[in-house]
């Protein structure tokens, strides 16, 4: 017979990462329990579901955003007079929009639920995508950057609250590395559909023609919107609405996800939960990493193109060099998703791919010869990539109970979003072709996440032998049953994963 899976039947040191307290649904009057056989495929048609589609609609969101730099060196630079600074400053704009929207936007999304939500959000980047074909000042260029950061600033940390919905703490990495991967695809295809878009020959009505740059932008907003227009007939509000379950499964779906984290999936978010999700010292550990990452993440989708062309490569060369980097680094950050979700260890796996990112910088750094700086490419996105799936799903499975997760993920993508900002102004125009500057500033980001990583093994290795031998059993006292299972990640029975 199938074994049984029933929390009654492990002993502490069985628990996946975090023992919680039992506590029976209202639907169910007797202990739940179900086989191992159908829990994998309940999450295998979860997987099937949610995951390609949530994949889709960030590769959409990162292809929308990091359009501009394949934009600026098909002829957007010298057609809206971008000189100086003025390219680092439209940039800009849309970071400081993008972390200000992030927490309320969750906040809305657990509110509204996200079937209609997400994809809305989809839609509004497709539609200001689109509108950038048409811009035709630099002033009008930041406008619409500061639009696309408020339709783009819940997509990200939305997603990834909405699969921390359907999956348990140990099975996340994996799935938040497939979707975050979409950024390195993005940027595989980013390249190849600006190539191809860039040489349509130019089309439109008089004073509104479109061509080169233009048609990047138009065409890439234009499959945006049709796409995200389809994806509420996919996207569930929660495990218990998915269409591709029987009646059976999605009890087993919302059931196995109450029981981890001891909370019901519909309550709402109240100021204790934020304040909850402000206070939990391992969310500032993955926001900082969270930072550090997007200083190389984000500097390199928007400023690949340029590097590969001072490096010597003409423009439509510099785009197609830019597809195997990211084709790499996507394939490498989904299967250290997979391992660290098997062996439920984060920071250990953060920690060893910054030594990559470093050896990449540094040979960007002081390399003398194309191949040498091109291989550098390489490394620096490999080692980099997998951290900022990393780092949100360690913070994720850290934050446990659903409305404190909602503005976890919020605040971790906000504060780590700053990075982005800094990645804007690591590589200014006066300091190429070898931007010695940006170069550096990527390779100490390296290693403040090294430094991160170690010690937020140690603290949730800390915390967590502290609450073995009942060091943290005081927070129980006085409380009733239903403040005990609103303790979330405080409650000395949770377990963080190190």
């Amino acid at each position: 017979m199938a074994a049984i899976r029933s929390l009654h039947e492990k002993s502490d040191s069985e628990q996946p990462d975090a023992v919680v307290l039992e506590h029976k649904s209202e639907q169910s009057s007797v202990a739940p329990s179900w086989t191992v056989e159908e829990e994998t495929a309940v999450r295998r048609k979860l997987d099937w579901q949610l995951v390609p589609t949530v994949t889709v609609l960030y590769l959409l969101c990162f292809l929308d955003r990091i359009n501009i730099g394949n934009a600026r060196i098909q002829g957007m630079e010298q057609e809206l007079d971008l000189y100086g600074y003025r390219f680092n400053i439209a940039t800009s704009i849309f970071y400081i929009v993008y972390l200000t929207i992030e927490v309320p936007s969750n906040i809305i999304l657990k509110r509204v639920g996200p079937r209609f939500y997400l994809p809305g959000l989809v839609v509004g980047f497709g539609a200001v995508s689109l509108g950038t074909a048409f811009v035709k000042t630099f002033a009008q260029l930041c406008v619409v950057r500061a639009l696309l950061g408020i339709f783009e600033g819940g997509t990200m940390p939305g997603l990834a609250f909405f699969l921390s919905s359907f999956y348990k703490r140990e099975e996340l990495y994996f799935r938040i590395g497939i979707f975050v991967s979409a950024a390195s695809t993005a940027g595989a295809f980013g390249g190849l559909l600006a190539a191809g878009f860039s040489q349509i020959p130019e089309w439109g009505v008089a004073g509104s023609t479109l061509h080169t740059w233009r048609n990047i932008f138009f065409f890439e907003g234009l499959v945006t919107m049709i796409v995200a227009m389809l994806a509420p007939l996919i996207l569930p509000q929660n495990p218990e609405t998915s269409r591709v379950l029987t009646e059976r499964e999605k009890w087993i779906a919302g059931e196995r996800l109450r029981l981890e984290h001891m909370t019901q999936s519909n309550e709402k978010v109240q100021m204790h939960h934020v304040k909850r999700a402000l206070l939990n010292v391992n969310n500032y550990v993955c926001a900082a990493g969270f930072f550090a990452i997007n200083i190389t993440v984000q500097g390199l989708s928007v400023f690949m193109p340029t590097i590969l062309s001072q490096i010597g490569y003409q423009s439509l060369t510099a785009q197609y060099y830019t597809v195997p980097v990211y084709a790499v680094a996507s394939i490498i950050a989904i299967a250290i998703g997979l391992i660290s979700d098997k062996t439920k260890m984060r920071g250990l796996y953060l920690a060893l791919f910054t030594l990559i990112g470093m050896a990449g910088f540094a040979m960007l750094r002081w390399g003398t010869t194309n191949q040498i700086k091109y291989a550098a490419v390489y490394l620096c996105a490999v080692g980099a990539f997998p951290g900022g799936p990393g780092f949100l799903s360690w913070g994720l499975n850290n934050a446990a109970g659903p409305a404190v997760r909602a503005v976890a993920g919020g605040w971790i993508v906000t504060l780590g979003t700053m990075g982005g900002i800094l990645a804007v102004w690591a590589y200014l125009p006066n300091d190429g072709p070898n931007y010695p500057i940006g170069h550096t500033i990527n390779f100490a980001a390296q290693v403040f996440v090294l430094f991160l990583s170690a010690f937020g093994i140690y603290y949730c290795v800390r915390e967590n032998r502290i609450r073995a031998r009942g060091g943290r059993d005081h927070r129980l006292v006085g409380l009733t049953e239903e403040q005990k299972a609103d303790l979330g990640y405080r409650h000395p029975d949770f377990r963080y994963i190190a």
